[in-house]
């Protein structure tokens, strides 16, 4: 398997840089979720990067690689788009789903 040191920004692993394995199109996963185990009572928590380019070359504008972004709300789901599937209804805060 192949890795890349990748740097990364903010929360608790800002300035560190650790090798991710790499995927089978070259690329690093594009979530990386640190996992940190409960002490004194507390619930677990798991910390969430995003990865996003670390920037561009001046000349072609080729991409220089990767980072990883502190993302403190934690990872976004998503929902598959069928284009077969209904769109789901959007619920008012404070709301009660229909039955």
């Amino acid at each position: 398997m192949k890795s890349e040191n990748t740097p990364f920004r903010g929360g608790p692993l800002d300035g560190r840089v650790l090798p991710i394995l790499l995927g089978p199109t070259g690329h690093p996963p594009k979530w990386y979720e640190v996992p940190v185990p409960a002490h004194d009572g507390r619930p677990p928590a798991l910390y969430a990067y995003r990865r996003e380019p670390a920037g561009y070359t001046r000349r072609l504008g080729l991409q220089r690689g990767w980072v990883y972004v502190y993302v403190p709300e934690g990872r976004e789901r998503r929902e598959l788009k069928w284009p077969w599937s209904k769109p789901t209804p959007k619920q008012e805060p404070g709301s009660e789903p229909n039955e």
